[in-house]
């Protein structure tokens, strides 16, 4: 599609944004306890946040403007938290993980597919270089310590030797059986010829019949294709059967991924572009600009002083830095509004030492409690309300700077679709009027000192440190030594790098299986909400769970600014019988985040760090490389082992021992603040 069509397509979505966010506050400021209409309102919303990030996920991957890309990514990432967001609320509501949502979809006239919550491509494309990297290394590292990596991609489980001898056993008993059959038929059908031909004696051949017999056998086999064909043709027609040239990659197809592909370069080279602009448009302006900007900020705060001392009689206090100077007195404001807010400052002074005297004089009252008071408040807490979000003020300001920007912004010069230089000029001068502020701000409270020394006299008093302040201080320092004593890195003398090949080579690190998400193909359950209102709970499906390992696992190892705020979700429990795909999964995560793959299953630690010591030096390599190197995943296989008070016979040669698992399990809880993967 063209850069005009996904304009349109921004500007359809924005609206639709701008409409939602709009409605949202107006129903859920109203406490509410029916728990059906909350459900309904909470999975509305959803549904319409999923729809708009679909969108906004696909104009973001497909933009060239390198500006618009930046208000779309911030829009972006607040939509996918508020879907997380969301999705918080109903599992807090329904204590489950799973919703349905066909009545939804039935009323908005969408369709099943539609709800599929897709992986933002930005996760892999801005970490392309940094993947690819880590990649040669680990590969560098797994070929000169000589680990076959072949053995990660089919793994063989060992089984004991007396069953392998009876697979042998069933294995050759069933060949000799299909011999010995084979062998009584041959006899059976000689013996029943040699019957046949003595009971029916010789015949003569009739040409007739055997042209007849000829001509029905090929009828029969011709008529046979041909409503094979017709049937194929019915398949493929519903959508049963792939189509014959399915395989094959269209013209069409490759000429997408070309376009795709150029969009990618323009992308690249607008963004740098827009990022040589930043600097050059600065300079320009700190050449042509500064110096007026520096009078003028002057003049403003010299005019300060003066309408200061006319009004008070005496020079004001310069604002500190730390309070940000003279940017909070001249803040989008005049000289004449900052005399006017001086004024009015006066007056409330004045009014509030009235109201002051009159409270003195006034005798206290005693506050005397009503009955109902108690039973309202336990009426309240008893309605639902939604919490606040973290996400909603950052989607409003871009919704807002869309429409004083872009909304009707008359964009025929900018074919190409280049940064916007006037949008540049204006972000930048305002840092540059900032950047000289602090140096007026030296200036000017120099120049107030002598005002006052000149016209009223005053001197700074040196201000003596008090005995107390020394004191604090002093336990603030012990505390700070208490905490480093508790954070000891106790691999401070290495590097990431030699820690980072000690656990490859240890297996702990491994190389994770280019496995994607959508590989994982499942579809949707259709009667999920039917069966719950006849209290049926229905069984989830592989789609369900797809979009949980994307909501829960993708989307915050994925986007920084979703990690920070949304729900934080550490670690995700993956049950289920064997071969249903769960280390699948894991390694899907990692495929579609670029993430490293830790290993700390109990059957591939055990032998490897013998001792509480060793476990806990273990972990703490990990998760300092994982800190490190992110995103991380840590994932642990048959994590039941964990917990066990005391291993089994059978097991001892592949678990650790009691004392390393519960040493294991405290360190874990300590050390768990990256994403672990339970499977």
């Amino acid at each position: 599609m063209s850069n005009a069509m996904y304009n349109k397509m921004w500007h359809q979505t924005q609206e639709a944004l701008s409409a939602l966010l709009d409605k949202e506050p107006q129903k859920m400021i109203e406490p509410q306890r029916n728990q059906v209409f909350i459900f309904q309102t909470l999975a509305t919303f959803y549904v319409k946040y999923v729809q708009i990030f679909r969108n906004l996920e696909n104009v973001y991957d497909q933009f060239v403007h390198p500006q618009k890309r930046i208000l779309i990514r911030k829009v972006l990432d607040g939509v996918m938290g508020r879907i997380l967001e969301l999705k918080n609320e109903m599992v807090e509501l329904e204590l489950t993980e799973f919703h349905y949502f066909d009545d939804i979809l039935q009323d908005l006239k969408l369709a099943p597919q539609q709800l599929d919550i897709p992986i933002p491509k930005y996760f892999l494309k801005e970490k392309l270089e940094v993947i690819k990297g880590r990649e040669k290394i680990l590969a560098q590292i797994l070929a000169d310590s000589g680990i076959d990596t072949s053995d990660m991609k089919y793994p063989v489980k060992s089984i004991p030797f007396d069953e392998a001898v009876k697979l042998i056993q069933i294995a050759e008993r069933a060949r000799q059986g299909r011999l010995r059959a084979l062998f009584m038929k041959q006899i059976y059908l000689q013996e029943y010829r040699a019957k046949q031909s003595k009971m029916l004696g010789k015949k003569v051949t009739d040409t007739w019949a055997a042209a007849l017999r000829i001509q029905k056998v090929w009828r029969r086999f011709h008529q046979c294709k041909e409503t094979e064909k017709l049937r194929e043709e019915e398949m493929i027609f519903l959508g049963m059967n792939p189509p014959p040239l399915f395989n094959e990659v269209s013209a069409t197809v490759i000429q997408a991924e070309k376009v795709d592909h150029l969009r990618n370069e323009v992308q690249r080279k607008h963004e740098e572009d827009y990022r040589e602009a930043l600097v050059t448009i600065k300079n320009d302006l700190k050449l042509i600009e500064g110096v007026d900007i520096k009078e003028n900020l002057q003049d403003q705060i010299r005019h300060w002083f003066i309408e200061c001392r006319n009004l008070t009689g005496t020079f004001p206090d310069y604002p500190d830095v730390e309070e940000g100077g003279s940017a909070i007195i001249f803040s989008d404001k005049t000289i004449q509004q900052v005399i006017e807010d001086i004024i009015a400052n006066q007056e409330e002074e004045e009014k509030n030492k009235k109201k002051k005297k009159k409270k003195e004089k006034q005798p206290k009252k005693a506050k005397k409690q009503k009955k109902g008071t108690k039973e309202k408040n336990k009426e309240e807490d008893e309605k639902w309300k939604m919490s606040p979000s973290l996400f909603l003020p950052a989607m409003k300001e871009g919704c807002n700077a869309y429409k004083e920007i872009w909304m009707k912004k008359d964009e025929s010069w900018n074919f190409s679709q280049d940064y916007d230089p006037e949008l540049i000029k204006e972000e930048k001068r305002k840092e540059l009027q900032s950047e000289i502020r602090i140096q007026v701000d030296e200036l000017m409270r120099q120049e107030l000192k002598n005002l006052k020394l000149a016209v009223d006299r005053e001197r700074e008093r040196p201000v003596k440190a008090g005995k107390k302040k020394d004191k604090k201080k002093g336990k603030k320092g012990k505390k700070k030594e208490k905490a480093e004593k508790k954070d000891k890195d106790l691999t401070a003398d290495r590097t990431i790098e030699s820690l980072y090949k000690e656990l490859v080579e240890e297996g702990l690190l491994i190389q994770a299986l280019k496995v994607n998400l959508s590989d994982y193909i499942g579809e949707y359950s259709y009667l999920g909400t039917t069966l719950r209102q006849v209290s049926i709970e229905p069984m989830p499906s592989l789609l369900d769970v797809r979009q949980l390992i994307t909501l829960y696992g993708i989307w915050p190892l994925g986007s920084a600014a979703v990690h920070e705020k949304a729900p934080l979700v550490k670690s995700l429990l993956l049950a289920g019988p064997s071969g249903v795909g769960k280390k699948m999964l894991v390694h899907a995560i990692c495929t579609e985040t670029g993430a490293n793959l830790f290993n700390l299953s109990c059957s591939n630690i055990a032998g490897k760090y013998p001792g509480k010591n060793g476990l806990q030096m273990m972990l703490h390599a990990v998760f300092k490389v994982a800190r490190q190197l992110q995103p991380s995943v840590v994932w642990i296989e048959d994590t039941e082992k964990t917990f066990y008070k005391k291993v089994p016979n059978a097991e001892k040669m592949f678990t650790p021992s009691a004392g390393e698992v519960a040493a294991l399990q405290k360190n874990l809880k300590r050390s768990t603040s990256r994403m672990n993967l339970n499977a």
